[in-house]
């Protein structure tokens, strides 16, 4: 046999009865895992789990509760467990639980948007600006309406008149202290226009008494937008040249901030308001 062939090792040999080893290694590992898991979901912290049964039954009204429990959100008062779903609405942080509650508040709110209205009218009236500036206050809030184009914009622009800036110089000094929101919305009648439809005009002309309150009036931007209806909601048939000048409008509402529910109370409410 020659030195070459000597020297060469014979590789190393695994018993085949051995490789079952690895299989049985990874079985273990996932029987282990599968316990641990088992275990954890076993374990349930009494105390915390009593504490949640509390809540739950609290706030669905099936417990009644005179102290609030550790869980966020509206605990329903035990004179009203049994009230129906439907009264209960949250207000200023409030529970407000029954329909007289929600009249009440829909007449403060309405007094206080009748007092915004009473200090613009009366500004307007001192300085001889009534004309052609109408109110109106329904669900949505109170509405300020600047009808006619001609009183307050050029004819087919967007422009404001002079008259337009008098007006706002008066109704934005009454409106920036009441942090309210404010949405002016731009109006068109029906007609042929300089610009490529009714759209951009009133775009335009709502646009410019935005800017016009904001820099001038200092409402705060956060609280203030604009949008354009064009010709798409008009007061009226366009009829008369005397009801397109309706439809030619600018409307500056002013939105009520309270719940819906109290919102829809609103028209009700002005029968009842002794403002």
């Amino acid at each position: 046999m020659s030195p070459r062939r000597r020297g060469r090792k014979k590789p190393e040999e695994h018993h085949v009865d051995e490789r079952w080893m690895a299989s049985y290694m990874d079985m273990v590992t996932v029987l282990m895992c599968m316990f641990i898991v088992l275990f954890a979901m076993s374990t349930v912290d009494a105390n915390k789990f009593e504490k949640l049964r509390n809540s739950l039954a609290t706030g669905f009204g099936a417990v009644a509760s005179e102290t609030v429990d550790t869980a966020s959100g509206t605990v329903v008062p035990p004179e009203l467990v049994n009230e129906d779903l439907e009264a209960f609405a949250e207000v200023k942080g409030a529970v407000t639980a029954s329909p007289e509650k929600n009249m009440a508040e829909a007449v403060k709110e309405v007094d206080k948007l009748k007092e915004l209205q009473k200090k613009m009218q009366a500004g307007l009236a001192a300085a001889g600006l009534s004309e052609n500036v109408e109110f109106q206050i329904d669900q949505r809030g109170l509405t300020v309406k600047l009808v006619g184009s001609q009183a307050f914009f050029e004819p087919d622009r967007p422009e404001l008149t002079s008259r337009a800036t008098r007006v706002l110089q008066v109704i934005s000094p009454v409106l920036k202290p009441a942090h309210m929101e404010i949405m002016v919305e731009g109006h068109a009648a029906n007609g042929i226009t300089a610009y490529p439809s009714t759209w951009e005009l009133s775009s335009a002309r709502a646009v410019n008494v935005l800017r016009y309150m904001v820099d001038n009036g200092r409402i705060a931007p956060g609280t203030i937008g604009a949008v354009a209806f064009g010709s798409a909601r008009q007061v009226n048939d366009d009829s008369t040249p005397a009801l397109m000048e309706r439809n030619r409008r600018v409307d500056i509402v002013v939105i009520s901030d309270k719940p819906d529910v109290v919102r829809a109370l609103i028209p009700e409410a002005l029968k009842l308001s002794k403002k």
